[in-house]
């Protein structure tokens, strides 16, 4: 009875394990987090194998009070030499042949199928093993080298890592957390990083000593995960790791608030730390990069400026800031901005109010006060893209001269494009039209599309990774270094690193300068002291409408009194959220000392 009972339980432990795996296997979890599918069906295999030996141990061991005990013990040493390759079979099999009866033949079977199948697990052990140790060998001959050194490894940190290498050809590139089997659905991108000569480690990278490196040498850490918590998690651990070590430098990607208050917050001693927000980035840099074509297709509208003209299709992060971007992009002399938003959830204009409560205001939006921003929003709410009412609302826009479609997908966002090249054809609009697409391959095929007849469809494909995840992108950045470069006519440069609000203003800033220069503002590509007195006059007001503007994009509103003492940053209020007249002298030349080169 006890060969058919431990024979079943064999079968039903392999089966459930092999279920458990497939469901690991199948979960979105991190590569590396939790119980992996290979140590379950390891699990699964050692307790088969122990319940395969223990009928025939247990004829060693009689019916004692103990027997049991000693009888599952033995047993597993029996299952632990099968893996070793250290167990003899025909013991097994005489024993089978001459107490299971019956079931003598499946025993035989399914423990011929454990002695096969356990010295591979053995070996895939032993294979995981060397592959830590042959890493740290290949780091250790990298001690001398400028090292990139990534959490993970996924298509953004091996773009990323490309890119560097096409430019350092004799850096050290180092993954960790690095899964190469085809379970963990990462064996392509394991053979990229091998391809470019990488160190691969599948432990994490908080468990590899970087500090035993030569100390003239950088180290450039980036917390480049999926999941943006474990990011902030291993980057405040790295800073408190190596805050002490010169030469080092550590990227966060993370969008998220709580990441920017605790990089603020953390003591960074000697470490260089920049938090990566990928969706203001990528804004920022088409405004930097292409803003003049904003600007170029404006249209002419009836008090003599010119009007651009731009629809946000989806409010999700990509739209919601580039909606913010436009507002203070857009205050230009000479020029007009309307910004039509849309986005299928019905409180997207309450939610974008709530973030952005004064740029939304009545007393701004849409309206004309002399010496401050003017600008007009409208956020068609609860408006789903494959509607009639969208196409209706749409058709009213004759006029638009930019569309960017961010709905959160490559393939809503190409459907999207072209449907909305199809609506403008029809009411005679030729905007600029730009919509996200990640996949690198399909931005490199979709480039330059026709329909069947030969008529292009220009629609601009951004956003992709190869193009996103460069060192001229991420670390020397041509806007960056700008942005520097105005931040220190009134501010330190430690002060520029440290504090995401200096940064994000002067990046603003750079921004709006080289439109304006672009534009041909006259005093715009002077020095403060070059300005004729009109030329200052001007500058000082265009400058004051774009800051008014930047700020309550930011979220800011007026503090309720010009007094300094009034200003109060955890409550985004600010003194100076004034028309230009309100402003004192003071404050007034800090507009012209800020707004020229």
């Amino acid at each position: 009875m006890i060969w058919l009972i431990c024979f079943v339980l064999s079968i039903l432990s392999l089966a459930a394990f092999a279920v458990f795996a497939v469901a690991c296997a199948k979960a979105k979890r991190k590569p590396g987090k939790g119980v992996s599918p290979f140590n379950l069906m390891f699990a699964g295999v050692l307790l088969a194998s122990t319940l395969l030996f223990i009928p025939m141990q247990s004829l060693n061991f009689g019916e004692g009070a103990d027997a049991f005990f000693k009888t599952f013990l033995i047993a597993m040493q029996n299952a632990m030499q099968v893996f070793t390759v250290d167990s003899d079979y025909s013991e097994l099999r005489q024993s089978i042949a001459v107490n299971a009866g019956g079931i003598a033949g499946g025993y035989s079977i399914l423990s011929a199928v454990m002695f096969i199948v356990a010295p591979l697990f053995t070996f895939g052990f032993v294979l995981s093993f060397f592959k830590n140790v042959s890493a740290t060998f290949a780091y250790l001959f990298a001690r001398y080298k400028d090292v990139y050194a990534f959490t993970e490894l996924n298509e953004k940190s091996l773009a990323l890592a490309e890119s560097l290498r096409e430019n350092h050809k004799d850096c050290a590139l180092v993954f960790t957390d690095v899964f190469d089997g085809n379970e963990e659905g990462s064996y392509e991108l394991a053979e990229r990083a091998k391809a470019l000569g990488a160190i691969c480690f599948k432990k994490d990278m908080l468990l590899v000593n970087f500090m035993h490196h030569s100390p003239k040498k950088d180290i450039y850490f980036f917390a480049i995960g999926e999941d943006e918590t474990e990011n902030i998690d291993q980057s405040l651990k790295l800073i408190k790791l190596y805050s002490t070590r010169e030469n080092t430098h550590l990227y966060v990607f993370s969008t998220r608030i709580e990441s920017e208050l605790l990089l603020t917050s953390a003591g960074k001693g000697a470490m260089k730390v920049r938090r990566i927000n990928e969706v203001r980035s990528l804004i920022n840099r088409i405004l930097y990069e292409d803003g003049l074509s904003f600007f170029e297709n404006a249209l002419p509208a009836e008090n003599g400026n010119k009007t651009i003209s731009a629809v946000v299709v989806g409010m999700g992060r990509h739209g919601t800031e580039m909606l913010k971007a436009l507002a203070w992009f857009g205050q230009m002399d000479g020029y007009n901005i309307e910004i039509d938003a849309f986005d299928k959830d019905p409180l997207a204009k309450d939610k974008f109010t709530f973030l952005c409560p004064e740029l939304m205001s009545d007393m701004y939006n849409g309206t004309h006060v002399e010496g401050e921003s003017e600008y007009s929003i409208v956020i068609h709410s609860g408006l789903d893209v494959q509607t009639k009412s969208f196409a209706d609302e749409i058709s009213k826009l004759n006029k638009a001269t930019y569309v960017l479609v961010a709905l959160g997908n490559d393939g809503d966002n190409i459907k999207t494009a072209v449907d909305l090249r199809m609506l403008f054809e029809r009411v005679g609009a030729k905007p600029v039209i730009q919509t996200i697409v990640y996949n690198s391959d399909q931005k490199n095929a979709l480039e330059g599309i026709k329909n069947y007849r030969g008529q292009p469809y220009n629609i601009d494909f951004i956003g992709d990774l190869e193009s996103s995840y460069t060192e001229n992108v991420i670390i020397d950045s041509a806007l960056e270094a700008d942005a520097l470069k105005r931040h220190m006519k009134w501010g330190k440069e430690e002060e520029f690193w440290q504090y995401e609000y200096n940064y994000r203003s002067s990046l603003a800033s750079a921004i709006h300068i080289k439109a304006r220069i672009a534009c041909g503002i006259p005093g715009a590509a002077k020095k403060e002291e070059e300005l004729t007195e009109k030329e200052r006059d001007d500058i000082e007001h265009l400058e004051h409408r774009r800051w008014n503007t930047y700020m309550r994009s930011e979220g800011y509103v007026f503090s309720g009194s010009s007094d300094k003492s009034s200003r109060n940053d955890l409550a985004k209020m600010h003194h100076d959220l004034v028309d230009f007249s309100s402003l004192t002298e003071e404050e007034k030349r800090k507009d012209s000392r800020v707004g020229t080169l």
